[in-house]
């Protein structure tokens, strides 16, 4: 399977978004990323921007280009979801309405020095559908602001999107951030329902049912750390801390089994096409995705991945962050790394 693919993120440090993109990265034979676009998430587009860029200089990638995107959701706000959290019990991770304002170099300790294209997120999704008609796989693994604006701007282009594959959601387990809510539909839910209402073809989720069945332990993490590369260095720099003072400890890896799937499908075992809306009533369940009846109103089929290979995806995505050359040569700069404490939110 070959994709051009817009890669739309909400990256934080190197886990999760940034380990997907190094594993598409030795694939450029098979996938074409023609973009990234960065959106408010996990960090702030400006902070999530920095850990972006970072990671193309360390990979070598630097000629792909990064696209600011949309800076805060369609409607939900801090205010908001502390009034939902008051009412309603604990969310678990804000992500960057807990953002502190300082911009702070990654974990490098310098900002790189590739920097982001002038044009927008936004009109760079526009004007790439345009140039590539019915040819583009939209990679979001974040909440999907950019991809709204873009269709609520232009919403004949959706059509004319090969398919959209997204990292969110959750059917069948508990959300991560509410009980019933995943971190990337509940930051934006009116952006994802906007999305799902539109007339893109082929929809693809990879939501917490099948991402939560691979948690990354110790003894894998220190397997691929052995492996003494710049990209095994940021990998051991920014996770590390966690099995330091918990050896018992793990991590979700959601987005990379996202970016093994656009590599090799075969890692997925089940998947059913199921009819989902998004819950954008403010409430309890405000962010939840559900499957509902296929008659309802602003329904849409989605090819809902629920199972998955594990071992099969432990093997790529070892192999994959072990490289020690991923694209080219290293910026000499790319690792001074200054003394800093370990990023503890949850990130998807």
């Amino acid at each position: 399977m070959n994709h051009r693919i817009i890669f739309d993120t909400d990256s934080a440090v190197f886990n999760d978004d940034a380990a997907a993109l190094a594993m598409l990265l030795p694939h450029q034979d098979q996938i074409n990323i023609l973009g990234i676009t960065v959106v408010a998430g996990n960090h702030t587009v400006a902070q999530g921007t920095e850990h972006m860029l970072h990671l193309l200089e360390v990979t070598g990638a630097t000629h792909l280009p990064l696209y600011l995107g949309a800076e805060a959701p369609l409607l939900n706000t801090p205010r908001l979801a502390a009034k939902q959290e008051a009412e309603f019990g604990p969310i678990t991770f804000k992500g960057a309405f807990d953002a502190k304002p300082d911009l702070c170099p990654p974990h490098g300790g310098h900002f790189a020095t590739v920097r982001p294209q002038t044009t927008g997120a936004v009109q760079f999704i526009i004007n790439t559908l345009e140039h590539y008609p019915n040819e583009v796989t939209i990679v979001a693994l974040g909440p999907m602001t950019n991809l709204a604006m873009a269709f609520l701007a232009r919403p004949d282009l959706a059509s004319t999107v090969k398919q959209l594959v997204f990292m969110g959601g959750n059917v069948r387990v508990p959300g991560n951030t509410t009980r019933s809510a995943e971190f990337n539909i509940w930051f934006d839910p009116e952006a994802a329902a906007a999305v799902l209402r539109s007339t893109i073809p082929h929809v693809v989720m990879f939501g917490l049912d099948i991402t939560n069945q691979a948690p990354i332990k110790q003894d894998l993490f220190n397997r691929i750390v052995t492996a003494d590369t710049p990209l095994t260095r940021l990998m051991l720099h920014d996770l590390a801390p966690r099995f330091t003072s918990q050896p018992d400890a793990y991590y979700y890896a959601w987005d990379c089994i996202t970016a093994a799937w656009l590599i090799d499908p075969s890692i997925v075992t089940a998947v059913e096409r199921l009819p989902l809306t998004v819950e954008t009533e403010f409430g309890p369940t405000y962010g939840a995705t559900r499957v509902t009846s296929s008659a309802a109103r602003n329904v849409r089929l989605v090819d809902v991945m629920l199972g998955l290979d594990v071992d099969k995806f432990y093997a790529m995505y070892e192999n994959l962050l072990k490289k020690s050359n991923v694209c080219g040569p290293i910026a000499t700069n790319a690792f001074s790394f200054a003394p800093q404490p370990p990023d503890k939110g949850t990130t998807e």
